[in-house]
């Protein structure tokens, strides 16, 4: 689970995204220069990423780690095939 603080730093992460996509849409209304863009986009794109990075983290930290200390063979089994899908999803 993350802590309010970790919600907190996530939120404003999302907002400053939300931002970008939105200067994105001005700037294709606009026609803004594509490579610039697509600069913004690519920049979106990586704070989008982090956000995952940072849910992941905090997901192998609770809820994995509690899955495999807490014995439970089917629990633990279930949350390896989930962390395996999140991989092959994020390695795309």
């Amino acid at each position: 689970m993350l802590s309010d603080e970790e919600k907190k730093k996530l939120k404003n992460r999302l907002r400053r995204v939300t931002g970008q996509v939105d200067a994105v849409s001005r700037m294709i209304e606009e026609d803004e220069y594509c490579v610039d863009i697509l600069m913004q986009l690519s920049a979106a794109r990586g704070a989008l990423d982090k956000v995952g990075q940072i849910v992941l983290e905090q997901h192998l930290k609770t809820c994995v780690a509690e899955a495999i200390e807490g014995g439970d063979a089917t629990d633990r089994d279930e949350k390896i095939e989930e962390l395996i899908k999140v991989f092959r999803k994020y390695s795309t």
